[in-house]
């Protein structure tokens, strides 16, 4: 359909909404919200709700295009930043990890007080304690890397050379080695349709006299139906590993995102939600688990180490996780509200009455053929020169050689996925929400501008 492009809004009448245009828009006042361009020759349509969030009594321009929430933008006249417009989100980008005064005491205390420097000592202990409490689980216990913490995760559930690990055709590139690593093959499985995470409907399929484990993974703000999950690997005699390293403090079904695997897995990089630049724990309820992982890591000493240090200065962070985590959804909220029906974007579905992500990454599905076949490389091009820090996803592993792992199947979803996935990193989440305002404006600016007729 043809839509309108807010220049400053739209003005109610009796009937209902209308919008005019200097260039020629006649009101039609039916309570469908339609307008006639008599340059396009036909009548033009909008959402009412997107029409109620947008400043009332002014006018408005048309082309063949969406029509988007709150997104206050004329691109007939404001040029993409990449053209040499002005970007949308001025100025410089937010930085991670914070400037949090609460960390910086942390390192003062640990310097005073010469914990720092230490092989042990009472802040990995209370860390661990603490992932405990957040967790609802009987231990934790702290490593070097989220990396390492699901090859920890994998041996101290007794995965061995020649077992079966199944994972889904699209993750994490280390989840694919942390297999290997083990001597077991990765089986893959593909994801959701439109998604990122396994489909569970697939699993029966993968299963073979050597599968062991299934590893699974909460990614990009997309939360996995964990008691269907366990439902399956319990039916199969199946252990499974939860990585939630981009889902930390995240709520699935109702309990912690990790706590759900016999293992879960936690990661501290230097980009996660909890940074210390690098860094990893596993959570687990089973003594058993908890004991094979310490033997594993001691060679003399704990040879994956999380250092005095770093410890230190996750507790303050683990302290305010919770809070950052509902401002990160509010941020998301109101993007995906002001940018819904923007074409080009498929955003992630809304999570179940019992599941609450944590937004390490907010994901879309990206659909060039609605912006005249526009590749994904030159789309996030022009985002990033409007100051949108949005990039692609993972390469995805659908084309694996087969030397190295089992598919189930064609695994196009996967490839689909490689493909198509843009992510908006986290950081700006925690911004005000007049930056969120910006940001939305940016995806606006870009997606209308490549839906003009001769654009892409």
């Amino acid at each position: 359909m043809l839509a309108i492009s807010v220049t400053s809004g739209w003005r109610r009448t009796v009937g209902g909404w209308s919008a005019g245009c200097k260039g020629g828009f006649k009101p039609d006042h039916g309570r469908g919200g339609h307008a006639f361009c008599p340059a396009a020759g036909q009548r033009l349509e909008c959402r009412r709700d997107a029409a109620r969030s947008i400043e009332r009594g002014a006018w408005a321009t048309a082309w063949p295009a969406n029509v988007y929430e709150g997104a206050v933008i004329d691109t007939a006249t404001e040029p993409l930043a990449i053209h040499g417009g002005r970007p949308a989100l001025a100025g410089e980008g937010p930085v991670w990890p914070l400037a949090d005064e609460a960390v910086h005491e942390a390192l003062e205390r640990a310097w005073a007080d010469g914990s720092w420097g230490r092989y042990l000592g009472p802040h990995g202990e209370r860390l661990e304690q603490e992932l405990v409490r957040m967790q609802q689980v009987d231990f934790a216990a702290l490593c070097c890397s989220g990396t390492f913490a699901v090859e920890l995760a994998l041996r101290s559930l007794k995965i061995s050379p020649g077992d079966e690990v199944v994972m889904a055709g699209y993750d994490f590139p280390g989840n694919f080695r942390a297999v290997e690593a083990t001597g077991a093959v990765p089986v893959l499985v593909d994801v959701e349709s439109d998604g990122w995470l396994l489909d569970i409907e697939q699993l029966a399929a993968a299963v073979g006299p050597r599968t062991r484990a299934i590893l699974i993974s909460h990614l990009h703000g997309a939360i996995l139906d964990m008691p269907r999950l366990v439902r399956f690997a319990e039916s199969h005699r199946l252990a499974v590993v939860e990585d939630a390293c981009q889902a930390p403090g995240a709520l699935a079904s109702g309990r912690m995102a990790g706590s759900w695997g016999d293992v879960g897995v936690l990661s501290f990089g230097g980009s996660k939600l909890l940074s210390a630049g690098r860094g990893g724990a596993i959570v687990t309820r089973h003594a058993e688990v908890q004991q094979r992982a310490k033997i594993f890591c001691q060679r003399g000493n704990h040879a994956f180490p999380l250092s005095e240090l770093q410890a230190a200065i996750l507790l303050p962070q683990l302290a305010r996780l919770a809070e950052r985590n509902a401002r990160r959804r509010a941020s998301v909220e109101r993007l995906l509200r002001q940018t819904e029906g923007a074409r080009g974007l498929r955003p992630l579905g809304p999570a179940a009455a019992d599941s609450a992500p944590s937004y390490y990454k907010l994901a879309w599905r990206y659909r060039g053929e609605e912006l005249g076949g526009l590749a994904i490389d030159e789309f996030v091009a022009a985002l990033q020169a409007e100051g949108a820090p949005i990039d692609t996803g993972f390469r995805g592993f659908a084309r694996r050689s087969q030397r190295r792992c089992r598919k189930i199947g064609s695994l196009a979803e996967s490839q689909r996925a490689a493909e198509t996935t843009l992510l908006l990193h986290h950081p700006i989440l925690l911004e005000p929400p007049e930056r969120i305002d910006d940001l939305a404006r940016a995806l606006v600016k870009v997606t209308s501008a490549f839906s003009k007729p001769g654009s892409a």
